[in-house]
């Protein structure tokens, strides 16, 4: 049995990236990430790996795009503005079929905002986030285990399937500490085979070009179009969710991360008073469990999604259940938490309503 440890989310995260395997991180200081490059700054140093303070996120994107090039496993992070700085370079590495890797630690926004954990960056996420047609393998932790289990899974897909995959977690995440056992053998990138299409040594080979375009024409279009073929074989096998009391449950709950704990415990308020909640937490926010999700809406009669946002998960889950119930919203923004006992006080209007008890004008 693996060793018990007391970690942050961000420490966490950033010892399972290096025990994944990574070997070159290149980042910016941005709150409330900030333990993360601090982390990897001493520790890749220890297994002969690369740290790189960039003097900008985007400088520290495209050393990633060029260390990613050689075929190792690769890093950055940042916190909402500094991962929309990375935007172009992300979209960059989508284009050469790179399988780079990054994490978001979401802050409250839009702007500059303020340093308090919020889940407002799903869109950017879950729909590429930079320019042209791509997408981003996504996953959402809900604790500090996940954070320091869940980059090994990431590179597997990203490897896979040539795309790039980040962690979308917030800033809560990041910094609370919790009991945690990394769940794999520690990965010796020696051990790794170099891909065919890295850059490198070329004795004894044909030349190899990493590149995010081609000017002939029709090519574009058809690399686009092969790279469909891997989203759509993504999101028929590569989708997680976890699914909680939801056979007999007349509503169920939707949300991830840090909203997926306040959830849980408003799930168990419900149960200990009889009330039938399920909770359905999507594990891969990209690609979503829509289909899980249409199984559902054909059992329930309602579902109340969570979010640290405005409304974007909630549309999302709108789309998969295609008007067959209804769909509420418990929001809170901008660095806001939702606790239990506000969405269960919800969850208990939202099944008087479903029965009648009252009728809302």
């Amino acid at each position: 049995m693996s060793e018990k440890l007391l970690m942050k989310g961000n420490e966490a995260f950033a010892e399972g990236t290096v025990r994944a395997g990574c070997r070159f991180f290149a980042g910016y200081p941005i709150t409330p990430q900030n333990e993360v490059p601090e982390y990897m700054s001493w520790r890749l140093p220890e297994v002969g790996g690369s740290f790189i303070q960039a003097e900008s996120e985007v400088a520290a994107i495209n050393m990633l795009y060029g260390a990613a090039a050689t075929g190792i496993r690769t890093m950055t992070s940042s916190s909402s503005p500094g991962i929309s700085l990375k935007q172009e370079g992300i979209s960059y590495c989508a284009g050469a079929d790179l399988p780079i890797f990054y994490a978001n630690v979401a802050r409250g926004g839009p702007g500059l905002g303020n340093i308090a954990g919020a889940q407002g960056d799903y869109f950017q996420s879950v729909r590429g986030g930079g320019h042209g047609d791509y997408r981003v393998f996504v996953m959402a932790p809900d604790s500090v285990s996940e954070m320091g289990n869940f980059p090994l899974h990431c590179y597997e897909v990203a490897e896979k399937y040539r795309v790039p995959a980040m962690i979308l977690a917030d800033g809560i995440l990041g910094q609370m500490m919790e009991p945690l056992e990394f769940k794999f053998e520690t990965v010796d990138p020696k051990s790794l085979k170099t891909p065919p299409w890295a850059l490198g040594d070329c004795t004894g080979r044909k030349k190899r070009i990493v590149r995010s375009y081609d000017l002939s024409e029709g090519a574009l279009e058809i690399m686009t179009l092969n790279r469909a073929k891997r989203y759509k074989e993504i999101e028929e096998k590569e989708v997680l969710f976890e699914a909680r009391s939801c056979e007999d449950a007349e509503l169920i709950l939707v949300a991830y991360g840090t909203s997926a704990r306040a959830s849980t415990a408003a799930l168990k308020m419900a149960r200990a008073q009889g009330l039938k909640v399920g909770l359905l937490r999507p594990i891969t926010l990209w690609p979503f469990p829509k289909k899980k999700i249409q199984e559902l809406a054909a059992k329930t009669s309602s579902f109340l999604v969570v979010e640290m946002s405005l409304g974007q998960l909630v549309d999302d889950v709108r789309l998969a259940v295609d008007g067959r119930v209804p769909v509420h919203l418990h929001a809170r923004p901008s660095g806001a938490v939702p606790t239990g006992e506000e969405i269960f006080a919800q969850i208990q209007e939202e099944l008087k309503a479903q029965k009648g008890e009252y009728v809302c004008y």
